[in-house]
């Protein structure tokens, strides 16, 4: 138990399934395909169709590649270590896999925050949306999210890394995820654990109540309205990102803010599964299948490129 771990960690993940393993590999090897095509075409279309450089479509770009980031950091390593008998992976890459996962998670809840702003002017303020939310009010929403996020995530992998790790070079889990490293820590984790769970109640509760707050005024706004189809198309305009916010935080809060004295391994890796691999492909499928202007913005995108091969 006091052996100092140095030579790496083996990832445990999935080896319980057994010859499951190699179905989980084709089901994920699906999903992490879905998902960056999902995200890659979203954003190529927002890139080349003009009529979608405003700025819920400029966060929606940052969404879609800070998404693909994410699910990379996780899923190709899962993916190789289901086709392995040895699923090692060595001090820095644990770091970096760490650092990178938790620069997404992070910088997601401060991204849908700003996004949920944007959604408050645009149906709250829409006569100063255009004076409101222009092209530098946007970039520093986007590159404060991104600041908060590497800030948060170096403060915790740094500080993690600094302490003693030993015992068991096994890590019951199929990543490199704080709560599951830190139990390799030799010394007093305390003010670790305060500190981990202070972060993870300001990215979580914190954006979560700015977003909480602006769909209280959107829906007063909303009410106000005095047609039915003027509070259908109002609503329309932020259903999406409430879906994608619904779908983030609930996954989220059972991973983070749940007890573990509640938890299961197996429990606590579905949920990270989820969390790794379905918000990001889900997130590119709801903001398109349910908004007219991306989904003429490909039709138009199809039948240009159609024309020009005819040609």
């Amino acid at each position: 138990e006091n052996q100092t771990i140095s030579g790496g960690f083996i990832l445990v993940g999935f080896s319980y399934l057994l010859d499951l393993q190699i179905l989980l590999f084709l089901l994920l090897l699906v999903v992490y395909l879905l998902t960056l095509m999902g995200n890659l075409l979203v954003s190529l279309l927002i890139i080349l169709n003009s009529t979608l450089h405003t700025p819920m479509y400029f966060f929606l770009v940052n969404l879609s590649f800070l998404d693909v980031c994410f699910t990379t950091s996780v899923v190709p390593q899962v993916l190789v270590h289901l086709l392995v008998e040895e699923k090692t992976i060595s001090i820095e890459g644990c770091v970096t896999q760490m650092y990178v996962y938790t620069i997404m998670g992070f910088t997601e809840c401060c991204l849908l925050a700003a996004m949920s702003y944007d959604r408050y002017v645009a149906i709250c303020h829409p006569l100063h949306y255009t004076t409101i939310m222009i092209r530098q009010v946007c970039a520093k929403l986007a590159g404060t999210s991104w600041t908060f996020g590497i800030s948060a995530s170096v403060v915790e992998t740094m500080w993690l890394f600094s302490l003693p790790l030993c015992g068991s070079h096994y890590i019951h889990h199929f990543f490199c995820d704080i709560p599951p490293v830190m139990k390799k820590v030799c010394d007093d984790t305390t003010k670790m654990k305060i500190v981990g769970l202070t972060v993870s109640v300001l990215f979580l509760m914190v954006p979560f109540l700015m977003i909480l707050l602006s769909y209280v005024c959107i829906l007063s706004t909303i009410l106000k309205l005095p047609s039915a189809e003027g509070r259908r198309k109002a609503f329309s305009t932020c259903s999406s990102h409430l879906m994608v916010v619904t779908l983030f935080y609930g996954i989220s809060f059972f991973t983070y803010l749940v007890p573990k004295s509640t938890s299961t391994m197996e429990r606590d890796q579905m949920i990270s599964l989820a969390n790794s691999i379905l918000a990001p492909m889900l997130n590119p499928l709801i903001y398109t299948l349910r908004n007219k202007e991306v989904k003429g913005a490909f039709r138009k995108t199809v039948g240009k490129c159609s024309f020009a091969h005819r040609w």
